[in-house]
């Protein structure tokens, strides 16, 4: 629960920012009030509509991405399509996500949703505290060319007799200090790309089981039995005995300096 008040407060940026944390829409007899009250109103839709678009946040900076993509190809590797269930993948990406973000939660909360809660702090101060923690978790986390390639695709056209000597004054873009507009699509992508990476490592194992499974049965002359539905078994069971569970959740947590 502490979660997701979080989450939803992060994406309160802007010019929500600047609007009383305070949803009371006022007695009924008050309507003659007609600017503070529909003032109200719209605070409760935003905020409505904010937890609305919570679990897009918890993607787009979290881990969350790297884990479930992972979690599909190995599936996918394992040569199984419907085990196990999309639910227990992602309430297992889930809780390793809970995992590996204890810390910047817990800093978060800390230091800006509760002082702001507990009226501590302005509201601006309370959300810049809050967003510092994942700023910082992207930041360490994002590729600089994924980082340079979006702050060039929104950079402003320079004028065709611009100095050089103003072009090179030009500090270079760094996840510190970029725009979260675009920190956060290069954070999704820098996470994409590790994940593939990381899935092309799981086929290797299996796949050689499925070409040596193949192989056999083809000098064996047994050319209608399918090999996937042969090697489906011996997939499972290497995947087991090497306590595969246990290696990809261990992997994914230190691969994020848990």
């Amino acid at each position: 629960m502490r979660f997701l008040i979080l989450l939803a407060l992060l994406l309160a940026t802007g010019p929500a920012a600047a609007a009383p944390l305070d949803l009371n829409l006022g007695a009924l007899g008050s309507l003659a009030d007609g600017a503070s009250l529909s003032g109200r109103i719209v605070q409760g839709i935003v905020l409505l509509t904010v937890l609305s678009v919570a679990p897009g946040l918890l993607i787009m900076v979290t881990c969350f991405t790297r884990i479930i993509v992972v979690l599909s190809l190995l599936r996918s590797a394992l040569g199984l399509q419907q085990s196990p269930p999309n639910m227990v993948l992602v309430s297992l990406a889930m809780f390793l996500t809970f995992h590996i973000m204890g810390p910047v939660i817990d800093s978060a909360w800390q230091d800006g949703l509760r002082p702001l809660l507990n009226e501590q702090v302005t509201q601006e101060q309370g959300l810049e505290r809050m967003i510092e923690p994942f700023r910082g978790f992207m930041a360490s986390h994002v590729r600089d060319r994924d980082l340079a390639a979006f702050a060039a695709f929104t950079a402003k056209p320079k004028p065709a007799g611009e100095d050089a000597a103003q072009a090179k004054d030009e500090r270079p873009v760094t996840a510190e200090s970029v725009d979260l507009r675009l920190l956060m699509p290069a954070f999704l992508l820098s996470e994409l790309r590790r994940a593939f990476e990381i899935g092309f490592l799981l086929f290797l194992p299996f796949l050689v089981i499925d070409m040596v499974v193949a192989a056999i049965l083809m000098a064996m002359g047994m050319m209608m039995l399918p090999p996937v539905m042969i090697a489906l078994p011996f997939k499972i069971i290497f995947f087991v005995l090497t306590d595969g569970w246990f290696l990809i959740a261990g992997s994914l947590i230190r691969s994020y300096g848990v």
